[in-house]
């Protein structure tokens, strides 16, 4: 069975066409009017072996802000439906992910809860930058949506554009050990992950 899911979403403020295979070999099609979103989920892609196909328009004239929460948003409903029942799954993935002078901690858990803490401080970068508010953005949308725990911590370092990466990898690095199956039984003592 390949886990694979596609959602849509068009409001007045985005249009965005979102597919996943979480068995794949990481490879990305993306096209966005934020170039380092972009980026950013051609590394989620590529470091989480999920095939990632994006199409994601949104108003930029206003700001990037509705394009990188919906992208997150599109992405959750994604993973959770492509999760199906969740049965073998390894649930819970965990990455210290360093980038040059960076190190970020990253851990999830497709727990059924959304919760996401954001131990990242308040980075800024040049006009039109993808900051560290961008990410919190997207991954808020993202936990909420996909209905996993989520703790991202940053250890040292303060160069944006490395922060934003370690996260994304380590978020890849995390999600492809919580994904993957390893057997047919539900990860739960409960007997129901939500």
């Amino acid at each position: 069975m390949i886990r694979k899911a596609s959602v849509h979403r068009k409001t007045k403020e985005t249009n965005i066409s979102l597919s996943v295979i979480l068995d794949g070999t990481g490879t990305a099609d993306i096209t966005t009017d934020f170039p380092f979103l972009g980026h950013m989920l051609e590394l989620l892609a590529r470091f989480s072996g999920v095939d990632l196909t994006v199409e994601a328009h949104g108003d930029m004239d206003v700001d990037e802000h509705h394009l990188v929460e919906d992208t997150g948003i599109c992405l959750g409903d994604a993973l959770k439906e492509g999760l199906g029942d969740k049965k073998g799954i390894g649930r819970f993935g965990f990455s210290s992910c360093p980038m040059d002078e960076v190190l970020v901690q990253v851990s999830l858990d497709i727990s059924g809860r959304p919760y996401l803490a954001f131990n990242i401080p308040d980075i800024r970068g040049r006009d039109g930058a993808f900051e560290t508010e961008d990410t919190n953005e997207f991954l808020k949308g993202f936990v909420n949506h996909a209905g996993v725990t989520l703790h991202v911590t940053l250890v040292c370092g303060e160069n944006l554009h490395h922060v934003n990466e370690a996260i994304f990898k380590g978020l890849a690095l995390a999600l492809k050990q919580a994904a993957r199956v390893e057997g047919d039984r539900l990860p739960s003592t409960k007997g129901t992950i939500d």
